[in-house]
């Protein structure tokens, strides 16, 4: 029996990524890491019931890091939606890589993209909590199940751009990866671009005043 040591989220993490990158494949049994780790099996089962959890912690574990971050920068609590979601990007990509090759070899491991994307699963429910509290400004319509809808739509709609750029970032062989800095920027800015109401909103204000103003007449 391997002698028991402490383990924590973190080593088991930093040690995976050592053996997959070392080996150039995931450990044949949760068994055969355990004794790479020198621990009992049942030390990983605190953490984890698999490799497939572990993986999509990978993921969540850079999110919560970027969060970390940003929230620990004075300036950030200042910045407006946009700000803050572009910082985020930016902090996220910049762990991402760092540790760039451990993260192609989960995201293109299996010949199934689908199976790939499942290790995203929970930084998805993640990201889109966080796209949420940024409370984006969308046409303010007095019907609370619109508003819901619209919102539930920008968090989605948030997620398939996160997706885009990530595959924008996989596929960059730009040096230090700046052409995805330029992508991350450009889109963010014409994604807030496409949900800017205001124009639309002075053609409503518009509309609402002729309104008014017929029926006084």
């Amino acid at each position: 029996m391997a002698k028991k040591l402490n383990l924590t989220k973190e080593r088991i993490l930093s040690e995976y990524s050592k053996f997959v990158l070392t080996e150039g494949k995931k450990p044949n049994s949760i068994y055969q890491f355990c004794q790479h780790l020198k621990v009992d099996e049942s030390e990983f089962y605190r953490f984890f019931t698999n490799f497939e959890q572990l993986e999509s912690s990978i993921f969540t574990t850079f999110f919560e890091s970027t969060i970390t971050l940003l929230e620990n920068s004075e300036e950030y609590i200042n910045y407006n939606a946009k700000t803050r979601l572009l910082s985020f990007y930016f902090t996220f990509f910049e762990q991402m890589t760092a540790n760039r090759s451990f993260v192609l070899h989960l995201l293109q491991e299996d010949k199934n993209q689908l199976k790939n994307i499942r290790k995203l699963s929970t930084l998805r429910i993640q990201f889109k909590g966080f796209v949420d509290r940024l409370d984006i400004e969308t046409l303010k319509i007095p019907q609370e199940t619109i508003e819901k809808i619209q919102q539930k739509s920008i968090s989605e709609l948030a997620w398939i751009q996160f997706l885009m750029t990530l595959k924008f970032w996989i596929d960059d062989t730009s040096p230090s990866f700046e052409k995805t800095d330029v992508f991350i920027e450009k889109s963010i800015h014409a994604s807030f671009d496409l949900i800017d109401m205001t124009p639309l909103k002075n053609i409503i204000d518009f509309g609402k005043f002729l309104w008014k103003e017929k029926v006084s007449m």
